[in-house]
């Protein structure tokens, strides 16, 4: 009897959801067929792990591979030997023969079974001590380790029978769409694209806006934030930039307003037309890169006085995160590098040399209120204005 190259697929916190556990699945299953759907591979459920299986033959999981890692919602990737063999001296030949392939340099192994079949006649402690005193008495040279193997191999019992001994990580999280939508604030720092990432990986389907002035900022500026949409997509699939001309509303608040207080309004702005572009989206949320105490825009009391403008939800992924952890995500994910060129967004330019760090939310409010009648039809044509970039 023999076994076949496959790659068993292992998918995370949705297989604990019960009532829409089949909702998820459906939408990953959708996803990597998407992905592989020019290969002629075949991509199903296997109790609790999606398989992905040449018809015609083996399947070369280290091609595949990188064509799915991104998906949002999927764990492991097991390069894997499949067989129909149900019979522990069946299954016992073909673990020994999948093992003798792949231990070599190693001095210590263990065997992990894990029974998905209650009804097997043996347990998985019985199936693990079956094959792991094959590979004792083989003679490959192996000791057993039950605590810190050099190689452990890996045998799952489901409909059919796999073996493994390697897994690549994915990303993890909720596929991507399955928890609503979001407009993502999107600038071309580092902070802004971790923030869109997160929230992608908890399933928020994104659309980004970005708020250009020119000539106070280059086309190279666009650009680079462009580059960041591109390689966001890499997880997402297509994702949507709203390119909203932002010039005319920031030269209005700079002339009517005290400088300490500009950047709290321009924010506040941002959320305005942002929240506009959220209820044309059909969107729950809006989405920031703010992190706690980082710059002077970002203390609590400056947050709460930003906040009131949104007519939705602020969801801030990175309010608790240090700047460290905020980087090695921009360099796991791809963004970091374009988030370094040296070109600055409109924020950047427009704040005081002293701005307010303890602004009151009334007190701010009131202030916008006063020039409102006047901002109002700035940011209205803002978005009416805005271009898109897929």
């Amino acid at each position: 009897m023999n076994a076949k190259k496959v790659l068993l697929v292992k998918y995370g916190e949705i297989a604990l959801r019960k009532g829409n556990r089949a909702f998820f699945e459906h939408k990953l299953l959708d996803a990597m067929r998407h992905n592989l759907r020019d290969t002629g591979l075949s991509v199903t459920r296997e109790q609790g792990r999606f398989l992905v299986e040449n018809p015609d033959g083996d399947v070369d999981a280290y091609i595949i591979i990188p064509r799915i890692r991104n998906i949002f919602g999927l764990t492991h990737f097991c390069p894997a030997a499949k067989t129909t063999a149900t019979h522990i001296d069946d299954i016992r030949l073909l673990a020994l023969d999948f093992f003798r392939e792949h231990c070599q340099g190693k001095k210590t192994f263990k065997v992990e079974t894990k029974r998905s079949d209650k009804n097997y006649p043996l347990l998985s402690g019985q199936v693990s001590a079956e094959i792991g005193g094959d590979i004792f008495e083989s003679g490959l040279g192996l000791t057993v380790d039950v605590h810190n193997p050099e190689i452990t191999l890996w045998v799952e019992l489901r409909n059919n029978t796999y073996f493994y001994v390697n897994s690549t990580a994915g990303h993890g999280g909720l596929p991507y769409g399955a928890s609503g939508k979001g407009v993502l604030l999107l600038s071309g720092g580092i902070d802004s694209p971790v923030a869109g990432y997160l929230a992608a990986r908890r399933g928020v389907d994104i659309t980004a806006i970005y708020f250009h002035s020119p000539p106070f900022v280059s086309e190279r500026a666009l650009d680079k934030v462009k580059d960041i949409v591109r390689e966001l997509s890499t997880f997402t699939g297509k994702l949507k930039l709203c390119i909203v001309p932002f010039t005319d509303v920031q030269l209005f608040l700079k002339g009517s307003t005290h400088p300490e207080k500009l950047t709290i309004l321009l924010k506040r702005a941002m959320l305005h037309i942002a929240s506009a572009l959220a209820e044309k989206e059909n969107a729950q949320c809006l989405i920031t890169g703010d992190s706690i105490g980082q710059v002077a825009s970002q203390t609590m009391h400056s947050l709460a006085a930003v906040s009131s403008a949104a007519s939705c939800a602020v969801i801030r992924p990175l309010s608790v995160m240090d700047k460290q952890d905020i980087i090695d995500i921009a360099k796991k994910i791809g963004t970091f590098d374009i988030s370094a060129r040296p070109y600055d967004d409109c924020c950047t330019l427009f704040v005081a040399k002293h701005p307010e760090t303890k602004p009151s939310t009334k007190a701010i409010e009131k202030i916008e209120g006063q020039i409102f009648a006047n901002l109002e039809p700035l940011m209205t044509a803002a978005l009416q204005n805005a271009v898109y970039f897929v």
